[in-house]
Parts: C-alpha cells; structure tokens; sequence
C-alpha cells in the first residue's frame, strides 16, 4: 500500500504520510505533520504545525487542522494538535494548537465527529465518541469527556468541562460545567433532566437509570444547595457507580455546575 497525492497538492519535506493516507487536489500538508494509516485529506484542506492525526481519519474539503490559536498570548511557542484514530472533521471546520498556558498541547480521543464549521480552541481535551453538530464552538481550555453531543450553534465558554454522556442542546451557552448523563439547553443554558434517549441507546441498564434519576430529582429539583444535596445522595447509599461518577464531577467542578 502506497501514499496517493494528488499532483496539486503540497506536501511539505519533513512531513509523514503512513501507507493509505490519500491527499486531495490543492490540499496542504506542512512539515510537522504526521498522518496515520488510511487517513484522508480533501480537496483544499490545510494541516499546519506540529499536527499528528491517527488511522482512518478524514478531513473534508477547506478544513484547517492544526493552525495556531486565535489567542493573543500566543507568541509562536511550539505547541501541538494531537488526535486518535477515526475522526472526521467536516468541511471547515478549524481546530488549533495548544499555548504554552495550557500545557502546549489540544487533545482528541478517536471516533470523534466534528460537522461542518465547528471550531476546537487551543488546549482543549476531547474525549471519545462525541459529536459536535455544525457550528458547535469551543473556546480554550475546554473538557469535553466521552459519548458527549454538542449541538449546533452551541458555544462552550473557555475552562469548562462537560460530563460524560451529556447532550448539549442546539444554540445552547454553555458558561458553567456540565454534569454527566444530563440533557442541557438555552442561553445561558440548564438542566432539562437526565439525559435518559442517549443512555438507553448506549445500553445502560434500568437500575443506574433509576438511581441516577434519583440523584438529579435530588441535585437539581429539591430546595437544596448543591453542598447539602451532595450529603444527601450520600445518605441515600446509591450502589451504582454513574452516581458517583456525578458526584465526583459536582466535588471537583472548579467553576460551578450549570443548575
């Protein structure tokens, strides 16, 4: 198996294309890239900087992947875009390097799905399995952790973290974290509920659903405080480990949990 590049493209030396990537006419590929096995780059896409994508990605036709970070603090440090296997970022869609600030480096998992127009600030960390709908935004620093939506037009503020299995609804503000398994929406956006479609379609069973409906009634429709409800789902003995999965994530939230 061979490296394809259209007689358009440019690759620049030093760059490493792995056996089956495909780079399509007018694409660009700078000199610090590397591109795994059978990945693909459309027509137009540019990769810059110290980039590395993995096996089986693709990267539709005017994206930017690997550009520096729309940061004024940012003074040409190197800095990296580091991305598992099986993403797909749609047509431009942009995704920057990491600052200095933030440990130098934006992160994301595999089997990831960013549509069209997104846009992935620098030092963000992105887990696996999430999906952003078109136009989804991050600003720096942001966490989103597995099996995540995010849906379209939605914006996430800079140094927040959405939880595990949470859905972020279309035009949605997001200022706060975002705590696991909930189903948020609006500017500034809240807590519809449990996120309860996407858990069942993932194969969760009927009793952590149960127990996790339990602990939102408690965190989030009781008159209590997020400190006393949190002595309260401690009272309750959940068994399951999702709620204490949610328990940590309210614990350790640097910035408040959206209510």
């Amino acid at each position: 198996m061979t490296v394809l590049c259209h007689p358009t493209a440019v690759i620049e030396d030093g760059a490493a294309l792995a056996d089956g990537v495909f780079v399509g006419p007018y694409a660009t590929v700078g000199k610090y890239v590397t591109l795994g096995a059978k990945t693909r780059v459309g027509a137009h896409a540019v990769l810059e900087g110290h980039t590395t994508l993995g096996e089986n990605c693709e990267v539709f036709p005017h994206a930017c992947i690997g550009t520096i970070p729309q940061d004024l603090k940012y003074h040409g440090e190197v800095s990296y875009l580091e991305a598992g296997d099986r993403n797909v970022f749609r047509e431009f869609v942009t995704a920057n390097v990491g600052t200095e600030g933030g440990g130098a480096v934006t992160r994301v998992g595999s089997d990831n799905l960013f549509m069209a127009y997104c846009h992935l600030a620098h030092d963000c960390i992105i887990g696996d399995h999430v999906i952003f709908g078109n136009a989804a935004t991050l600003a720096g620093h942001v966490i989103i952790e597995d099996w995540v939506n995010v849906g379209a037009f939605s914006g996430v503020e800079q140094y927040r973290r959405v939880g595990q299995h949470a859905f972020v609804a279309a035009y949605a503000g997001v200022t706060k974290d975002v705590v696991p398994y909930s189903t948020v929406q609006g500017n500034h956006c809240q807590v519809f509920g449990l996120n309860s479609i996407g858990l069942k379609r993932r194969g969760f069973a009927a009793e952590p659903l149960a127990e996790l409906k339990r602990a939102f009634r408690i965190l989030f429709r009781s008159n209590l405080n997020t400190t006393q409800a949190l002595v309260t789902i401690a009272d309750e003995n959940f068994e399951s480990p999702e709620v204490a999965t949610l328990v940590e994530f309210v614990r350790n939230s640097e910035h408040g949990i959206v209510k």
